[in-house]
């Protein structure tokens, strides 16, 4: 072959490699920080790290292979550990997504985040993303520099899921240690393991084998698209407090809650959302000053349902099968359009 001939054999195959990766669906990455993001001392240290130290690019470039499924782009929305995640993070995170999402040319979206709330952003997302386009979460339970990090397949996974045209429709994702999970029902479960992210009773969503997106299963439960919920110009969420059952709960967070003014409580109960005597004396008296009651379970597994008669009677409303974490999101959005009792009651029989 010629110089010649081989100048233009170079130039044919750059031309072709260039159409290819324009034909690649366009992924942007939204970091927030987290242990995906964190950096210890040492590649042997997978605690006492420092969560959200690493920036976006340099967590993209780790992973080349990205650029084989997606043309992808990062955009630092925070660097946080999840844990002090807040409501002005969160309704920034949503509004730059459906910005995103509103442009032909975004085709999905990952967010990289810490584990300790993500299953809460997930669910929060899902309720006020306004596209049927994939949006995944994804973190990691070890640091970016750990020996045996697990946030580089973690981050190659979620651009995986994004990118799959069966992820249209199916809800805000997770996607972490090869399986899929849909944000209502996911939750984490351990608190230091890899295979932490899990719905222990509905269950996964699907899969990612062998780098194969598989789905099994769908929620019927509205979300994304189909959502009622408009954030577009909140700036900030009704309080709404979590109190948690215990033996000798004698009341008092439920004073402080009203008294912190509370516009919402989450109960959660003991059992089927039952409440000891002494708190429900002071949830009533709550109740009738207009504040929203929702009984909620600390089981981890079934649905919160009319059981106790005088718990509908003193118009206590029920959480089906949402976490009390996740009961709080809902009831938060709930009233920034309603404070009606039943219709309340009927946004948490529908999400």
């Amino acid at each position: 072959m010629s110089f010649k001939q081989t100048l233009i054999a170079l130039s044919v195959a750059l031309t072709a490699s260039v159409a290819m990766a324009g034909d690649l669906p366009n992924v942007r990455i939204l970091a927030t920080g987290g242990t995906i993001a964190g950096s210890a001392a040492s590649a042997t240290a997978t605690t006492g790290y420092e969560a959200g130290k690493i920036a976006i690019q340099t967590l993209i470039d780790a992973v080349p292979q990205i650029n084989d499924v997606a043309d992808v782009s990062g955009e630092q929305i925070v660097k946080i550990s999840s844990n002090n995640m807040d409501t002005a993070t969160l309704l920034k995170l949503a509004k730059r997504i459906n910005e995103l999402l509103a442009q032909k040319d975004v085709d999905g979206i990952v967010i990289t985040h810490g584990t300790d709330t993500l299953e809460e952003t997930a669910y929060f997302l899902n309720l006020v993303v306004k596209s049927d386009k994939p949006v995944v979460l994804v973190g990691a339970m070890r640091p970016a520099t750990a020996m045996s990090a697990d946030g580089p397949m973690n981050l190659l996974n979620a651009v995986r899921v994004a990118v799959n045209k069966d992820s249209v429709g199916k809800g805000v994702l997770v996607a972490m240690n090869d399986e899929i999970n849909g944000a209502r029902d996911v939750t984490k479960t351990n608190t230091t393991n890899v295979a932490t992210f899990k719905a222990p009773e509905l269950g996964k969503l699907g899969y990612i084998a062998g780098g194969k997106v598989m789905y099994y299963k769908e929620s019927t439960r509205r979300h994304t698209k189909n959502s009622e919920f408009d954030v577009s110009k909140l700036t900030s969420l009704p309080r709404v407090d979590i109190l948690y059952s215990h033996v000798d709960d004698d009341g008092v967070l439920a004073k402080a809650a009203v008294a912190a003014g509370a516009k919402g409580i989450v109960h959660a109960g003991t059992g089927n959302g039952s409440i000891h005597q002494n708190a429900e004396k002071e949830l009533v008296a709550a109740q009738k000053k207009g504040i929203v009651i929702v009984r909620s379970a600390r089981v981890g597994n079934g649905p919160t349902v009319p059981s106790v008669a005088r718990y509908t009677e003193q118009k206590f409303l029920d959480g089906d099968t949402l976490s009390p974490q996740k009961a709080r999101l809902l009831l938060q959005l709930a009233l920034t359009k309603t404070t009606d009792l039943k219709e309340i009651q009927r946004i948490f029989d529908e999400y």
